[in-house]
């Protein structure tokens, strides 16, 4: 049984280190300077390099790396070793303050977006004192964020902490209204990682999931999820053991690893932290999915975090549980009365604003080739932006907009009819599973975001649209106070709500009655990434990111064009790769059976002319049947595959990815899996998903 009290977060530089390892004075000056965003001066960098470089080798490190956030959303590092010749045969260990400050990757192989040419090679990380250093696999890994030559962010990280300024300011200076300016005020976010646990061995025999991330063939199981037994079922024996090592390690690695289940489809799990401040919870997260591929090799297992390894089960997501606070206080915390809480009104009226205003720009930060398999299966979010607010906050927004009297619903007792239970008192909001921005008490889960996202994107864009809100309402007040101030608070919120009032909806998602009143409401519905994508480089996400210097044009440009890079390219090979298992894999199987039926079926009349064999000659003929439709397919395929290559604008090809190339696959998948189940299992070339979802 693992200690949690002795184990959590000894990995981990964090602040109970430095202030025990620093000096008084050195500590104070560096907690200083990250809770006022300077940069480090030499002097202090030196002091904290060398206690930093310490207690690593002490913890067993013996090389460092600037961990950074390419814009291809995962994780990168490059690691040198403490370790200086000196000349006589020995080595010393240094560690100086400018190593830690800036290091100096090859930026040339990195997604730049046509930002720089290839051989532009040099590029700068730099530490982000924000989100602690920790150690992973002997190597003190340090958060940085990652810059060109030119100084134009080539990461993730970068916008975000730009976002997070952003929001600051601007929910204080609604706050000062208020008497409470001043903070320094966070988002916080909690993201619930979902994934699947297979076994190795079938994951080695399908080229598919190994080079893809998702099987591209596959009929549907003899059972699936309909039974609804494996949702918080009994946690398998392997599985558990797993989870146990996951714990521990990202435990030490000061990750707040606190839920753990079995998800609605066989061998889907999910893992949710306790939130904390965005940009370390961010870190933290892939971390966390770092720390899932690596381990399950350990028990026999494949972690597959792709939003939808198997068709006609649920897919995975990463829900993006977001609020704003400063100390231990929620800005979204409603409180007793929520309709008489004027400050949470303020912050409640400019998340629906800012969620309307950007509602593409939302949908296009979760864009992505596995995502499109997801969004509106009915089994996650629709592709359409929308909040849900529940009945009591739904009914207070109404009173507002109508400027009718609010009666605040008593809170029921639940008395479940037995003694030796306890009563307890229903929540004035149910949850909506159907929503993708839904206010859960207080805070708003995003649940549009796929299970391999970097969270960065949306959260980006949340802090900055929020920013916005909050700034036009503290433009609107100025030089008021007092009664003149709720006046005309109460008056704007009205204004606000009236007008953004189209996207609150607390109804079905999944329903077939919702695109067509979404498309009424004038909501967008970019049902893939091809239609997701071009909202980014309009000139209203230009000016909206300008405003608060979260991205320049050329920054925002290029990001579109690495998401459509990325794109075409993930869907580029997943058509290379179903060609060539239909070619080498699928084709030369089936042949083979159907001509073991054609040698029985002469066989027999050989043997007895007279036997009636009309039903394995009206097998073989499905066959030779099912065969010309696959070639027929195949062909298909190859022909639109090659027609997006050789298109050359990168939006174009998307598109013709996206209503072309897609369409293929999917023809030529159904056919192959309509083979599947008339094939003798011996003789199919890959493990079905009846072998893959129910290992043993």
């Amino acid at each position: 049984m693992s200690d949690i009290e002795a184990i959590y977060g000894s990995m981990v530089f964090n602040d109970a280190v430095m202030e025990d390892r620093l000096p008084s004075d050195t500590y104070a000056e560096l907690s200083h300077t990250i809770k006022e965003g300077k940069p480090l001066n030499i002097e202090l960098a030196n002091a904290v390099a060398h206690a930093m470089k310490e207690w690593a080798i002490e913890n067993g490190a013996t090389h460092y790396t600037h961990w950074f956030q390419p814009l291809s959303g995962i994780t990168s590092e490059k690691h040198d070793s403490f370790m200086e010749p000196v000349g006589d045969g020995r080595a010393i260990t240094k560690f100086r303050g400018k190593e830690l400050i800036q290091g100096e990757p090859d930026a040339s192989s990195f997604p730049n977006g046509g930002l720089r040419a290839t051989f532009e090679a040099r590029g700068y990380t730099a530490w982000d004192p924000t989100s602690y250093a920790f150690i992973k696999d002997e190597v003190l890994c340090i958060p940085t964020a990652f810059c060109s030559y030119t100084g134009e962010a080539l990461d993730k990280k970068t916008p975000l902490l730009r976002s997070m300024k952003a929001i600051s300011d601007q929910a204080n200076r609604v706050l000062e209204f208020f008497g409470e300016g001043g903070h320094h005020i966070i988002t916080t976010v909690g993201g619930e990682q979902e994934y699947f646990l297979i076994s190795e061995k079938d994951y080695a025999r399908r080229q598919d999931l190994m080079l893809t991330g998702r099987t591209l063939f596959g009929a549907a199981p003899c059972k699936g999820q309909e039974l609804e037994e494996h949702y918080f079922g009994a946690i398998r024996p392997t599985v558990n053991e797993y989870m146990k090592e996951l714990d521990d390690e990202l435990w030490k690695l000061g990750v707040a690893a606190k839920t753990k289940h079995n998800e609605v489809a066989p061998c889907q799990h999910e893992l949710a932290p306790i939130f904390t401040n965005a940009n370390r919870a961010i870190d933290e997260n892939l971390l966390t999915m770092e720390k899932m591929k690596l381990l399950a090799s350990h028990h026999g297992l494949v972690c597959l975090q792709h939003e939808k390894p198997f068709e006609g089960i649920n897919g995975s997501g990463k829900h993006n549980n977001w609020s704003i606070s400063y100390g231990k206080t929620n800005l979204l915390e409603p409180g007793e009365s929520p309709a008489d809480n004027l400050r949470f009104l303020v912050f409640l009226t400019c998340v629906i604003e800012s969620v309307d205003e950007y509602q593409e720009l939302l949908r296009m930060s979760v864009a992505s080739a596995g995502n499109d398999h997801r969004l509106g299966a009915n089994e996650a979010p629709p592709a359409i932006i929308s909040i849900f607010l529940g009945d009591e906050l739904g009914a207070i927004v109404e009173a507002l907009i109508n400027d009718r009297p609010y009666k605040s619903a008593e809170r029921v007792a639940m008395d479940l009819g037995v003694d030796v239970l306890p009563n307890f008192l229903k929540d004035n909001t149910d949850r909506n599973r159907t929503s993708p921005f839904a206010f859960t008490g207080n805070k708003f889960e995003f649940r549009m975001p796929g299970s391999q996202v970097n969270l960065s994107d949306c959260n980006m864009i949340l802090n900055t649209a929020m920013a916005k809100s909050l700034k036009s309402f503290a433009d609107a007040m100025q030089g008021l106070e007092g009664a003149d101030f709720e006046a005309a608070a109460l008056k704007y919120i009205k204004q606000v709500l009236t007008d953004h009032q189209r996207i609150v909806f607390n109804g079905n998602g999944y329903g077939d009655e919702w695109p067509i009143e979404a498309e009424r409401r004038g909501l967008a519905n970019h049902k893939n990434t091809a239609e997701a994508l071009p909202c980014f480089v309009d000139q209203k996400s230009i000016d909206l990111f300008a405003e608060f210097g979260i991205l320049s044009e050329g920054e925002v440009r290029s990001r579109y064009e690495v998401k459509l890079d990325k794109y075409t390219k993930t869907l580029n090979i997943e058509a290379n790769v179903m060609e060539r298992m239909v070619r080498r894999n699928y084709i030369p199987a089936i042949n083979a059976y159907a001509t073991k039926i054609a040698k029985g079926i002469t066989a027999v009349k050989e043997a007895l002319p007279s036997a009636d064999l009309a039903d394995q000659e009206e097998l073989l003929q499905r066959f030779l049947d099912g065969l010309k439709a696959v070639n027929v397919a195949y062909k298909a395929l190859k022909e639109e595959h090659a027609a997006a290559e050789a298109i050359e604008d990168s939006q174009e090809q998307a598109n013709a990815y996206a209503a072309k190339v897609v369409p293929a696959m999917e023809a030529l998948r159904a056919e192959v899996d309509a083979l599947e189940c008339i094939t003798d299992h011996g003789y199919w070339p890959v493990p079905t998903y009846n072998d893959i979802l129910f290992y043993v």
